[in-house]
């Protein structure tokens, strides 16, 4: 099995689509990710009625790898709804751009990230194709907080 394939197995375990409350759904979406030193987590999507209050699975699967193990750096991430992403599905498998913005600040180094855009051909692409001259990468080098 290799590390797509688990990736992908731990990220199915999580999608079960519900309700949550009437205005609440999630599991809808789900994620895995491999972190810099091999450990997986996974997340998945809660959405609310109110559109700021909703919480992709990409980021949920980030913070739980910030919150259980400090780490911030990621190797690989899959994401996907009922099916594991299609090169023939435009946007199959992308982070929204919240998303993508939020893994660029959490490491510069997650640029080199790799994200399955076709599961069956093992297609990828980087955070950084997608984000091409990211506007925080100056304040990585110089070593700014804030």
């Amino acid at each position: 099995m290799d590390i797509w394939e688990q990736l992908y197995e731990r990220a199915k375990s999580e999608y079960h689509p519900e309700d949550v409350s009437p205005f609440v759904m999630a599991h809808h979406v789900v994620c895995a990710l491999e972190a810099e030193n091999g450990e997986i987590f996974a997340g998945f999507c809660i959405e609310s009625c109110s559109g700021v209050m909703a919480l992709c699975a990409e980021r949920v699967a980030a913070l739980n790898m910030y919150v259980n193990s400090g780490q911030t750096v990621i190797k690989r991430m899959i994401a996907f709804r009922n099916e594991p992403p299609r090169g023939d599905v435009e946007g199959s498998g992308m982070p929204c751009g919240a998303c993508r913005e939020f893994l660029m600040q959490l490491s510069c180094k997650n640029r080199n990230m790799e994200i399955m855009t076709d599961y069956a051909e093992r297609k990828t692409i980087t955070l950084g194709e997608l984000m091409p001259g990211w506007w925080g990468c100056s304040r990585y080098e110089t070593g700014q907080d804030s």
